[in-house]
């Protein structure tokens, strides 16, 4: 009886090579497949950081308008004082106690006390500082308000940190609205021009009847400059226009 060799035939594997390629191509799908994955994952990582820190600097850059737009209520000047606002901060002060009939003072007048440019009577909220204050790590938006807590001695606690990761605010004083262009990668507003279409210079801060405040966020790097994902650093600039309406230099 002769044997039939046709099923062991059948039964062969694949080769060597065989093998090789398909491990090749394995390899190189998994790779770009990686490749992909940690591109996703950095940009889904630095999105989020972008989406929080601007969110945290927008929800500052509304108080900060909120009581610039008030500054000069029941004062015979705009609010800015001059002499402490600039480029990079801007004090202001108004009355906005005037009205109050419930007889509720400030802690510092309760105890005589006096501080430096503060009348005694005013309450927290009517003499207020912007700042960006250096840090070790990262620079933050601050309040300043002397009067806003009941123990003089303790200044520390007078300080209101409104946003981290600030790099700069810049403000800009003007005697009327202006239109301008955006500059993010230099942190500035270029070509003001005035309702009629021409240049429009800046004035000093007690003159202002519109500001225009700035802040720079830098999202940072993501990942390695080469590496698969990586996310360069990227640079967000937001703007607010504030109108001083109580000042009572001119309407506009």
């Amino acid at each position: 009886m002769s044997t039939n060799n046709t099923d062991q035939g059948n039964q062969a594997g694949f080769s060597i090579i065989e093998l090789m390629v398909a491990m090749t191509v394995t390899l190189v799908v998994m790779s770009i497949a990686v490749t992909l994955l940690a591109r996703s994952l950095n940009i889904r990582t630095r999105e989020n950081e972008r989406s929080d820190e601007v969110a945290d600097v927008q929800r500052a850059l509304n108080i900060m308008s909120r009581e610039i737009s008030n500054a000069g209520f029941n004062l015979n000047n705009n609010g800015i004082v001059a002499a402490d606002s600039n480029s990079q901060s801007i004090r202001v002060r108004a009355n906005l106690n005037k009205f109050d009939t419930t007889g509720l003072i400030s802690s510092q007048a309760k105890a005589g006390i006096g501080l430096p440019g503060i009348a005694p009577g005013e309450d927290a909220g009517e003499d207020v500082t912007y700042f960006v204050n250096a840090a070790d790590r990262t620079n933050y938006l601050a309040r300043w308000d002397p009067l806003e807590v009941s123990d003089p001695t303790k200044p520390e606690m007078r300080k209101t940190v409104l946003a981290n990761r600030v790099d700069a605010v810049h403000f800009y004083y003007f005697d009327t609205k202006v239109t301008y262009t955006q500059d993010p990668a230099n942190c500035q507003i270029t070509n003001p021009l005035n309702s009629a279409g021409a240049a429009q210079a800046q004035v000093t801060p007690d003159k202002a009847k519109f500001v225009v405040i700035l802040a720079c966020v830098t999202t940072p790097e993501v990942g390695q400059r080469g590496s698969a994902g990586y996310q360069p650093q990227f640079q967000t600039l937001l703007v607010s226009d504030v109108a001083l309406r109580n000042s009572r230099l001119a309407k506009y």
